[in-house]
């Protein structure tokens, strides 16, 4: 039986006259002559579980959300969290500071740096103002979010340098530091927040002396995953553990991690766009297939400012290029900041939040990078299965998806700088669309329940 679909469609344009903008409801046609370029969809053919896109709620993103009155910082969460809005069902915390936090901190310093072996002075009551609060507030939005975190560094006296700006780990610290991220997930889990997965270190390949980091070899990334899986299931934590979490253009490190002993404890890898090739994605899940993948961090910012272009390179090197190379969901930088970019802690000073907030009028800003989760996170749902899309069209990106509930979901970007007509092509089915240059339109199809033989 031949079946036919209704199509719900959702369009931004690079000159912003349509931003994520419902179109007039269509249906496909049996067996349509198309002279069009077809992009051939298969749901027979299935690939990874989807868990979600989002992005990261730092402390400055806390900051900047909660700092607003209630009615304005209700509106933004129902911007972010509820069906209605992104129906973000993704986001990245950080365990301490980073270059985004008001100042430096973990949930263990100590005067002086005074050794603390039994962690006796651990506490995220740094959290209790401004981050928990709106956790809290997303999570009554879509308590079926998943959060995971990862640290920019070891508290300063577990470190060689005896400051959380630079410097690594010492080894003596190891066993201790995991139990540190047990007493996180811990504390997390009082306040009614759940931390579905970890990384032992945000960008261990990267050191700095302006803001948090940590240096971390793969040896000791290894040794540190082996003590946090142990501790973990003596805890009876659940937590899933992602190694590496840093740039494509380093494959070697996660390899070797996942070539060690620590392997039965890691779910996934987490990957970072900021150096190398998505193409990297392919080689990682080539050699490890029982093994997750996730991109947990790019920003925007105000090195490119052309709305159009920016949609195409991330719907092309970070959503599209990740997800069709095995990639189980894309997380982005800040979910919001200021008009200044900020607060800073160092790092990157022109750094884009998904939201602009304006600290003095409240005005709020949707990004481009708002409107590039949204084609996904609208419409892919959790436990959704990437299915197979192909074209003979290289300007033509696509990627479709099967949801829970049967529905079909298809987004389609056109990287050229012309308009293009194409032909959606599903179980003997089409439908002819034109979509202009640096567009992207997001098709949802169901089924009708009457269909020709």
């Amino acid at each position: 039986m031949k079946k036919t679909y209704s199509v719900d469609s959702f369009t931004t344009w690079a000159d912003k006259s349509k931003l994520l903008k419902k179109e007039e409801a269509s249906n496909t046609t049996i067996d349509l002559d198309s002279e069009y370029t077809k992009i051939n969809i298969d749901p027979s053919i299935k690939y990874q579980v989807i868990d979600g896109f989002g992005a990261a709620m730092t402390e400055s993103s806390a900051l900047v959300i909660n700092n607003l009155d209630e009615n304005d910082k209700h509106n933004v969460l129902d911007e972010l969290f509820n069906k209605e809005g992104l129906n973000m069902s993704f986001m990245r915390l950080t365990i301490g500071a980073s270059d985004f936090s008001l100042d430096n901190y973990t949930y263990n310093d100590t005067p002086s740096n005074i050794e603390d072996l039994a962690l006796n002075n651990f506490s995220i009551d740094r959290e209790m103002q401004h981050l928990i609060p709106v956790l809290k507030e997303a999570l009554i939005r879509n308590n079926d979010l998943f959060i995971m975190a990862s640290p920019w560094s070891a508290p300063a006296w577990m470190k060689d340098n005896k400051h959380l700006n630079g410097g690594s780990l010492l080894d003596k610290y190891i066993d201790v530091y995991a139990q540190y991220f047990v007493k996180y997930i811990e504390a997390m889990k009082l306040q009614g927040i759940d931390i579905y997965a970890v990384t032992p270190q945000n960008e261990p390949l990267h050191e700095s002396n302006t803001y948090p980091t940590m240096k971390m070899l793969p040896d000791q990334q290894i040794n540190l995953i082996e003590s946090m899986g142990i501790q973990f299931n003596e805890a009876n934590i659940d937590t899933l553990i992602m190694a590496y979490d840093h740039n494509w253009d380093r494959m070697d490190y996660p390899i070797t991690v996942l070539n060690s002993k620590a392997n039965q404890y890691i779910a996934w890898v987490a990957l970072h766009g900021y150096g190398g090739n998505v193409s990297e994605t392919s080689r990682l899940g080539n050699i490890f297939p029982d093994k997750g993948i996730w991109f947990t961090e790019i920003s925007g910012g105000l090195w490119a400012t052309n709305f159009g272009d920016n949609i195409s390179w991330n719907m092309e090197n970070i959503f599209m290029g990740s997800l069709n190379r095995g990639a189980k969901g894309v997380l982005m930088c800040n979910i919001a900041l200021n008009e200044n970019n900020g607060p800073i802690n160092g790092g990157c000073q022109n750094c884009r939040g998904i939201l602009t907030i304006h600290s003095e009028t409240s005005e709020v800003i949707k990004n481009e990078e708002y409107y590039m989760i949204g084609h996904f996170s609208k419409f892919v749902e959790v436990g959704a299965y990437r299915i197979d899309s192909k074209t003979s069209n290289a300007n033509l990106l696509n990627t479709a998806f099967l949801n829970p509930d049967g529905s079909i979901t298809v987004v389609v970007h056109n990287k050229s700088s012309n308009s293009m007509m194409f032909s959606l092509d599903i179980n003997g089915s089409q439908m002819n669309y034109k979509l202009p240059a640096k567009a992207t339109t997001t098709f949802v199809l169901n089924e009708n329940i009457s269909n020709e033989n």
